[in-house]
């Protein structure tokens, strides 16, 4: 994965607009770190192969970043984007990693659903 390029990311998020893709979307604080310290509050949110047609999608910020992909009923969004990439498989992985190197939150979009 490479720094986030605010012009090529929106153009990967552009080309996958106004169709059928499958989304992976999952954030995390530390939700495997709890076993660690019982006093630090972990908390994440997962979801994988959501079959979604946005209208349009958006990345803004200076950094790190956050994509917003317009459904017909609303909004998904990703906050705290650093690294992108476009795969093998023609997949747009989006990642935020820590100061740590962590990754914090994902977004992933794809014409195929993650295996």
């Amino acid at each position: 994965m490479e720094l986030i390029q605010i012009e090529e990311v929106q153009h990967l998020i552009d080309l996958f607009a106004k169709q059928e893709v499958y989304l992976h979307l999952e954030t995390t604080n530390g939700a495997y770190a709890s076993h660690n310290d019982e006093s630090f509050y972990s908390a994440s949110a997962y979801i994988r192969n959501a079959k979604v047609q946005y209208e349009h999608g958006k990345i803004i910020g200076s950094g790190p970043y956050r994509v917003g992909l317009k459904i017909e009923i609303g909004w998904v969004y990703a906050e705290g984007l650093t690294h992108f990439e476009l795969d093998s498989a023609g997949r747009l992985l989006l990642a935020g990693h820590g100061h740590d190197g962590k990754l914090g939150v994902a977004l992933e979009i794809s014409k195929t659903p993650f295996e």
